[in-house]
């Protein structure tokens, strides 16, 4: 009875590592900046009003792992974002079959789910989802704009964003789920990094690190190379854009 026990919570920990990790790639890759100003009164932080970003296409390469239970694995996929539909195909990947197919398979068809239900302006940054409130300058001149989500949602973030010493350009967010998907995850923290391509802003990179109850961390990192954005090829410029960027 014991050993069944044991059995069940580790499959229950293992499926409440999967969930964590999806939900938060699923919400880094779509999350769009609400343009147009100022997300809030704070002067002289002003983001510089972007050209939305509504079709892409991009190679993503996708690694998880848990330390603690000794399981890794690895997805490339090609992605694509047009008329409101996802798509992707796998190219290659291995590692722990568990892993591959309950992890990194599930992220890439909770995430074409999460496109297809229209649920994007649900982890939007507007003032509908977050408060917002001067958070000071760092030492390398960055300025921080805090985040405080309007309501417990697995789909922000409570934590700040990092923008360019001059206010106007998002580098990153990063903070932790406002809440947990499920019981069996304590804690989700969550960095999503940023650039701007051809007046687009677009998601890079994400790393989430989740703690899990009997499992301990699990985390997930996720890299985008975009091949267009918005129908237009990138340029060999702007492909180093990129690249410097996510270094």
């Amino acid at each position: 009875m014991r050993r069944q026990t044991l059995r069940l919570r580790s499959g229950i920990s293992r499926l409440a590592v999967f969930g964590a990790l999806l939900v938060c790639a699923t919400a880094g890759s779509v999350v769009a900046l609400a343009d147009g100003g100022t997300p809030g009164d704070i002067s002289p932080t002003v983001l510089q009003p972007q050209e939305p970003l509504l079709q892409y296409r991009a190679f993503r390469r996708m690694h998880a792992w848990s330390p603690r239970v000794d399981k890794e694995a690895w997805l490339d996929a090609w992605t694509e974002l047009r008329n409101g539909r996802f798509r992707y195909q796998v190219v290659a990947e291995r590692g722990a079959g568990s892993v591959r197919d309950r992890v990194l398979h599930k992220i890439l068809e909770h995430e074409q789910q999460f496109v297809a239900e229209g649920r994007i302006d649900d982890a939007d940054f507007t003032r509908e989802n977050y408060e917002f409130a001067d958070g000071g300058t760092a030492a390398d001149g960055s300025r921080y704009l805090l985040l405080k989500p309007r309501r417990k949602d697995v789909l922000l973030v409570d934590g700040r964003m990092v923008l360019s010493p001059d206010g106007r350009e998002l580098l990153r967010v990063e903070g932790r789920l406002a809440k947990n998907p499920s019981f069996w995850t304590t804690r989700v923290d969550v960095v999503r990094h940023y650039a701007t391509v051809d007046g687009v802003r677009v998601p890079i990179a994400v790393e989430t690190t989740a703690k899990i109850r009997f499992v301990g961390l699990s985390r997930l990192q996720v890299d985008y190379e975009y091949e267009s954005v918005n129908g237009r090829p990138l340029s060999v410029a702007d492909r180093h854009t990129l690249a410097d960027a996510g270094r």
